[in-house]
C-alpha cells in the first residue's frame, strides 16, 4: 500500500471537550467563536448552544463583549444540547456555568460519539468560587484555556468578577453597569469595603 492509498483513508471521529474559562470580559466568547468559525470554514458542521436564561445581547445569538456573533439555539436544560445536536462534527457550549452538574455528562456523552465539544464559562463566581459544572468540565476536558481580562483598576491580568452592587445572589446578569474584571489585589481591597 502506498503513501496515498493510505493517507486517503479516514482516521475516524475522535471526540474531544475544550474549554475556555476565565473572568468577564476576558473574552471567553470572542474565542469561542473565533473556533466555531474555523470550524465553518474548514466544512464542518457545528451547532452552538446557550442557556436560554442569558438574553443579555441577543436570544437567539451568541455574542461576545466586542459585539462579534453567531447564531445559537437557546435550550432550558443540558440534555436539550443531545437531543439537538443530531449528526454535528462540533458543539459549542456557551455560558456553561449556568447550567447545572449534567452538562458534564452531555459534554462526555457527545465526546465519547467523536464530536469535538467546545464549552465557555467563567470558572469563579463574583465571591472568587468556583462557578457550577466549570471545575468538573475543566476536570474532565482534554484541552483548557484560561484568558485573562484587564483589571480596570490597575492595568494587571485580571481574573475575578467583581460584582458592583449588593444583590447577594450568585447568578446575576448585567455587564459593566454590575461587574468589572480586577486582579486579585485589587479585587482584595474592594472586597474589604
Amino acid at each position: 500500500m502506498d503513501f496515498l492509498e493510505y493517507s486517503a483513508k479516514p482516521a475516524g471521529k475522535r471526540g474531544t471537550i475544550e474549554v475556555i474559562t476565565g473572568s468577564m470580559f476576558s473574552g471567553k466568547t470572542e474565542e469561542l467563536i473565533r473556533r466555531l468559525r474555523r470550524a465553518q470554514f474548514a466544512g464542518l458542521k457545528v451547532e452552538i448552544f446557550k442557556p436560554s436564561v442569558d438574553t443579555r445581547y441577543s436570544e437567539t445569538r451568541v455574542v461576545s463583549h466586542d459585539d462579534k456573533s453567531i447564531v445559537s439555539t437557546p435550550v432550558d436544560n443540558a440534555s436539550s444540547i443531545l437531543l439537538l445536536s443530531g449528526d454535528v462534527d462540533v458543539v459549542a457550549i456557551d455560558e456553561a456555568q449556568f447550567f447545572d452538574n449534567s452538562i458534564v455528562d452531555v459534554c462526555n456523552s457527545l465526546a465519547d460519539n467523536g464530536t469535538r465539544v467546545l464549552v465557555a464559562g467563567l470558572d469563579m463566581d463574583f465571591k472568587g468560587n468556583p462557578f457550577g459544572p466549570m471545575p468538573a468540565l475543566i476536570a474532565i476536558a482534554e484541552f483548557v484555556t484560561k484568558v485573562h481580562a484587564i483589571c480596570v483598576r490597575c492595568g494587571n491580568l485580571a481574573q475575578y468578577s467583581f460584582r458592583k452592587s449588593e444583590e447577594a445572589q450568585v447568578v446575576l446578569l448585567g455587564e459593566k453597569n454590575l461587574y468589572e474584571p480586577l486582579c486579585r489585589h485589587c479585587y482584595n481591597k474592594a472586597s474589604k469595603k
